[in-house]
């Protein structure tokens, strides 16, 4: 892969990772209220689930995923039943009695994995790089040295992005633990976490 293909596939990766989603609320969610140590946790879940579908893309499989009508379908359904799950129990969460600054406690294995779905329930993450990726590739160069090469990438790239909106909501949950706020927080994730179960749920494939 030369220069300039790289620097045109980097710079769709930023703008990929800085447009908000299920898994930027997540990362934003988890910095606020578990603080930047556990919530490296989840972005490294988060990274998981994307290696996951570049790999089935790189296999080939991602291709046939992405113009599978069932697949489509089945993976949609899931991530928008597991996205409103998310909502509401964000709704639910009982307002912490935390001091401020202090964040709350939760299993890292728990945060791991819920992160891991959070990637794995959007199907259109697939459809995203099964249509990118290939855009890329150079026929005379070796395809899976070059999969390799974005797949490093693009999780680099999202990576830093998640750990840029985890350190920033870390820095603001300092200033914004009274009760009141928080209460008012969980509702704001819950409503996010659920609009975006919603949107997922009017995707097309």
């Amino acid at each position: 892969m030369n220069i300039e293909i790289w620097v045109a596939y980097f710079s769709a990766t930023v703008i990929y990772s800085l447009i908000p989603g299920s898994g930027t609320i997540n990362s934003i969610n988890n910095g606020m209220v578990y603080g930047f140590r556990k919530s490296v946790i989840s972005i490294v879940g988060l990274q998981l689930g994307l290696a996951f579908y570049i790999i089935l893309i790189g296999m080939g499989v991602g291709v046939l995923v992405s113009q599978s009508a069932i697949a489509f379908t089945v993976i949609k359904w899931v991530g928008v039943a597991y996205l409103i799950w998310l909502g509401i129990q964000k709704f639910r969460e009982n307002t912490p009695t935390n001091p401020v600054g202090v964040p709350l406690e939760i299993s890292e294995w728990k945060l791991f994995s819920k992160a891991i779905v959070v990637n794995l329930s959007n199907p259109k993450t697939v459809i995203f790089f099964a249509a990118l990726l290939p855009q890329f590739i150079d026929p005379a160069g070796s395809h899976n040295l070059q999969i390799i090469q974005m797949g490093a990438t693009t999780i680099a790239v999202d990576t830093c992005v998640m750990l840029l909106y985890v350190i920033l909501a870390a820095k603001l949950s300092y200033y914004i633990r009274s009760p009141r706020i928080v209460k008012k927080l969980n509702r704001i994730f819950g409503s996010m976490f659920i609009s975006c179960g919603a949107l997922l749920a009017a995707a097309k494939a």
